[in-house]
C-alpha cells in the first residue's frame, strides 16, 4: 500500500533530508507523519536508518524488532534487527547472532544472512563456523569474487583474511 499525501511528502523529504547527511532532520520529519502510517515498510526502513545514523541502537533495534513483525518475509528487517542488537547497550554478538539465525533458512537465497553471520562468528572466535557462513555468502553470490573483496575490507572478517587470500590462489 502506498502512502498519501501529506504522509508521502513527508516520507520524501525525510529520504531528502538523509540524502543531505543530515539525520535529524528526516527524523523531524518522520515524527510529522500520521501514527497510523507509522508502522508502513517504507516508513521502518527510514525510522531504522535515521536511528542507526544516530547511533541510537536500542531505538533501531526497536524498529528492527517491529519491521521483522510487521513483514517477515522482508529480509532487511532481520539484518537490521541484529546489527541494532550487537551495538545496542546489553546487546551483543551472542544475541545478534541468535535474532539473525532463523533467517538464514527463511532466506536461502540472500548472500548478506551467511555473511552477517559469518562476521558474528568470527568475532566471537569460531572461526570454522565463520569459514562455514562466509563460504555460504559466496556459493550464493553470482559473483563470489565481490563478496571475498567486500570480506577482505570487512575488520569483522579480519581473522579470515588470510585464509581468504589463500583460497584465491
Amino acid at each position: 500500500m502506498e502512502l498519501q499525501p501529506p504522509d508521502a511528502h513527508h516520507l520524501r523529504a525525510a529520504i531528502g533530508w538523509l540524502e543531505l547527511g543530515n539525520h535529524v532532520e528526516a527524523g523531524e520529519e518522520l515524527a510529522r507523519l500520521s501514527p497510523e502510517n507509522l508502522n508502513h515498510p517504507e516508513v521502518l526502513d527510514l525510522r531504522w536508518t535515521v536511528c542507526a545514523k544516530g547511533e541510537s541502537w536500542a531505538a533501531a533495534a526497536e524498529v528492527g524488532e517491529t519491521q521483522v513483525r510487521v513483514a517477515p518475509q522482508v529480509m532487511g528487517g532481520w539484518v537490521n534487527r541484529a546489527y541494532a542488537t550487537r551495538r545496542m547497550p546489553g546487546g551483543g554478538l551472542e544475541k545478534a547472532e541468535a535474532l539473525l539465525l532463523p533467517a538464514l533458512e527463511m532466506f536461502p537465497k540472500e548472500f548478506l544472512i551467511p555473511y552477517n553471520l559469518a562476521c558474528y562468528a568470527a568475532q566471537l572466535g569460531r572461526l570454522d563456523l565463520a569459514w562455514e557462513r562466509l563460504s555460504l555468502a559466496m556459493s550464493i553470490e553470482a559473483n563470489p569474487a565481490r563478496i571475498r573483496h567486500m570480506a577482505l575490507r570487512d575488520t569483522d572478517l579480519e581473522p579470515l583474511w588470510e585464509r581468504l587470500r589463500q583460497s584465491v590462489r
